[in-house]
């Protein structure tokens, strides 16, 4: 059997910091959006990524990996979201067996319209509490979680 090697009081400390914040902020961040939006954290992600594609497309495939998500939950949410007008789903030129969704301009609209308030929530809940020091931190230290987390860059967060 392998001796777990147990964690400091300081490293203990900050894990439920950490545990606490990823728990906690997601809620925040679903809490704002579907009070100012009527949407959810994820719907309004779905949307981003898309409003930030060229021409506001991008395979289902690729949608998926970028937001994290399976293609069923994926493709539950982009019916949600057809269903309002925001996206639509269209044949990929390239390959007859893959789905584009596509960010309607209606879609766009509602992420402009939802980006500012979305925008004050991450400022209030996330960066205007700290100082510029430690936003660089935060970067650096994320900047290592991720490149454990996700090695292959299928988040494609940024660079």
């Amino acid at each position: 059997m392998d001796r777990v090697e147990w964690l400091t009081p300081e490293q203990l400390r900050a894990w439920i910091r950490f545990e606490s914040v990823v728990e906690l902020l997601p809620a925040v961040l679903d809490s704002q959006l579907h009070r100012d939006a009527q949407l959810t954290h994820f719907e309004y992600l779905v949307m981003a990524k898309l409003s930030e594609s060229p021409d506001h497309v991008l395979r289902m495939t690729a949608l998926a990996a970028t937001t994290n998500s399976t293609l069923p939950r994926l493709s539950h949410v982009v019916s949600r979201l057809e269903a309002r007008g925001y996206v639509e789903r269209v044949p990929c030129p390239s390959d007859r067996r893959a789905t584009n969704a596509h960010l309607t301009e209606s879609g766009w609209a509602k992420v402009v319209e939802s980006a500012p308030g979305h925008l004050r929530t991450v400022r209030e809940h996330v960066i205007d509490l700290l100082t510029d020091e430690q936003v660089g931190q935060l970067d650096d230290i994320m900047a290592v979680l991720i490149q454990k987390l996700d090695p292959e860059n299928s988040l494609r967060r940024l660079p």
